[in-house]
C-alpha cells in the first residue's frame, strides 16, 4: 500500500514542483501536529485564515449544530436561511456606513470578481485599475487585475485575460492622476499582503478615496488577508480611516470554513438585481454551515476582545527578533509582518530549518526575500516567546 504523501502526490492536484509534505495528523491552538506526533507553531494561518485558532470549541459547535439543522437546501439569494441573515447584519453593523449590503461567495477571488462586476454595473464604466505587486486570487477575472514585478510571469501563459485593466503603483501619489472618468473602478489592498507587508504612505488610501469621489470611479478595498482583526482594527480600513465604496472579504470571515463576500451600500448593491436578473449568481455562496462558523468566529473575536491585544503582540515580536543581525526590517500591520531577510538564498535557507525546527512560516508571492509571521490573533505572550526563541536560534545559523 502506498504510503499518504505518495497518494498524495499521484492523485490530489499539485500546485508546484515541491510542496512542503507535511502531514497533518491534528491542530490545536497556534499548533499543529504530524501524525508521529511532532509539533508545529503555526504561523501563517493558512495564510490569515485561523484568526480564532485551531479547533476552537465554539467555531466547531456553531458547525455541528448547523450541520444537523440543514445544510445546503437552494442556489443562493433565493432562501431565506437564518445563519447568513445573522451574520450578514452583524458585518453590517461593524462595517462603517453606507456598508450594508452582503453578497456571499466561496472564496476570496469570488469576492473579487464579483466586486469587478458590481463597479461595472453600476457606474457602466469598463477600466479597471489596480496596483503593481498586489494579489487578487487566480481567477481569469482576479489574475487579470494582477502585475507582478516579474512582468507576464504569472499571466503570460492564460492570456488573454480581461481588457481595459491598468496598474498604480502602490504609494505612488502621482499614479492617483491617471484615475480618470472613464474608470469603473480602483481595486486596492489597504496593506499589500504578497507584495511582503507595504504599508500604505501617510495620506495615500486619502488620496485614493478623494480622487475616486472626484471621478466617480469606485474605490476598492481587498480586506481578505487583512479583515478581521489581523491589522489591530477589525477591519483594515478603520486602521487607516479611510472607507471604500465596495470591501472583498474571506480568508479569516469564514472561521475556517470556505467563505467570501463583497460588501457595499444597498443602492450599489441593488444594481445586480436587474438587466439582467441573475447577472450574478451562486450555487454554493453563503452555505449555512459556513455562515453559522464565521459568525461564530467573528462573535469570538468580539467578545473575547482579541483584537484589543494584535498590536501588543506584533510589537512583541517585532521588538524581539529586530535583535538579529540578520534581520534587515521588519513590515508589519498588527499581526502580518515580514521579516526582512536581503536575499532570497537566506530565505530559502530559513524555510528548511524552520521546517525541522517546528516553525511554519511561508515567504510572500512577490517578495522572496522575507518570511512571514502571522499566527492566530489566540497566541499568548508565552507562546510568542517561545516561537521567537526557536527563530532567532534558526536566524543565528544563516
Amino acid at each position: 500500500m502506498k504510503t499518504l504523501r505518495q497518494q498524495f502526490l499521484e492523485h490530489v492536484g499539485q500546485t508546484s514542483p515541491e510542496p512542503l509534505l507535511l502531514e497533518v495528523g491534528r491542530a490545536e491552538g497556534v499548533y499543529f501536529f504530524t501524525p508521529e506526533g511532532k509539533r508545529y507553531y503555526d504561523l501563517v494561518s493558512g495564510v490569515s485564515v485561523n484568526n480564532v485558532g485551531h479547533a476552537n470549541p465554539e467555531v466547531i459547535k456553531a458547525v455541528q449544530q448547523q450541520a444537523a439543522d440543514y445544510m445546503h437546501i437552494m442556489v443562493y439569494g433565493e432562501m431565506v436561511e437564518k445563519p447568513q441573515v445573522q451574520y450578514a447584519r452583524r458585518i453590517a453593523e461593524l462595517l462603517p456606513a453606507p456598508l450594508e449590503s452582503v453578497y456571499f461567495v466561496n472564496s476570496g477571488s469570488e469576492a473579487v470578481e464579483g466586486a469587478l462586476k458590481l463597479a461595472k454595473r453600476y457606474t457602466g464604466r469598463h477600466k479597471m485599475m489596480s496596483m503593481h505587486c498586489a494579489y487578487h486570487g487566480s481567477n481569469h477575472g482576479s489574475l487579470s487585475m494582477m502585475a507582478s514585478p516579474e512582468g507576464d510571469t504569472w499571466k503570460a501563459p492564460f492570456q488573454p485575460l480581461l481588457p481595459n485593466v491598468e496598474y498604480l503603483w502602490f504609494n505612488n501619489f502621482e499614479d492617483i492622476g491617471r484615475i480618470d472618468e472613464e474608470t469603473a473602478c480602483v481595486l486596492v489592498e489597504p496593506v499589500q499582503g504578497e507584495g511582503g507587508v507595504r504599508l500604505p504612505a501617510d495620506g495615500y488610501l486619502q488620496a485614493l478615496r478623494k480622487r475616486c469621489d472626484e471621478t466617480g470611479a469606485m474605490l476598492i478595498f481587498d480586506e481578505i488577508q487583512t479583515g478581521m482583526g489581523r491589522t489591530g482594527k477589525l477591519f483594515a480600513m478603520q486602521k487607516y480611516e479611510v472607507t471604500p465604496d465596495i470591501v472583498c472579504l474571506a480568508k479569516a470571515f469564514g472561521g475556517g470554513m470556505p467563505l467570501g463576500a463583497f460588501v457595499a451600500s444597498k443602492t450599489v448593491m441593488d444594481s445586480l438585481q436587474s438587466n439582467p436578473a441573475l447577472g450574478h449568481i451562486t450555487t454554493f455562496g453563503g452555505h449555512p454551515v459556513c455562515c453559522a462558523a464565521g459568525l461564530s468566529a467573528l462573535n469570538y473575536i468580539t467578545e473575547n476582545h482579541l483584537v484589543d491585544s494584535v498590536e501588543k503582540k506584533g510589537k512583541r515580536y517585532e521588538e524581539t527578533l529586530r535583535n538579529s543581525p540578520n534581520v534587515i526590517e521588519i513590515r508589519r500591520s498588527g499581526l502580518l509582518m515580514a521579516v526582512e531577510l536581503g536575499t532570497s538564498e537566506k530565505l530559502f535557507k530559513i524555510m528548511a530549518l524552520f521546517k525541522e525546527r517546528g516553525i511554519m512560516s511561508d515567504w510572500f508571492l512577490f517578495c522572496d526575500t522575507a518570511f512571514r509571521i502571522s499566527p492566530p490573533l489566540t497566541i499568548s505572550n508565552d507562546e510568542i516567546d517561545d516561537s521567537c526563541r526557536i527563530i532567532l536560534e534558526c536566524l543565528e545559523i544563516l
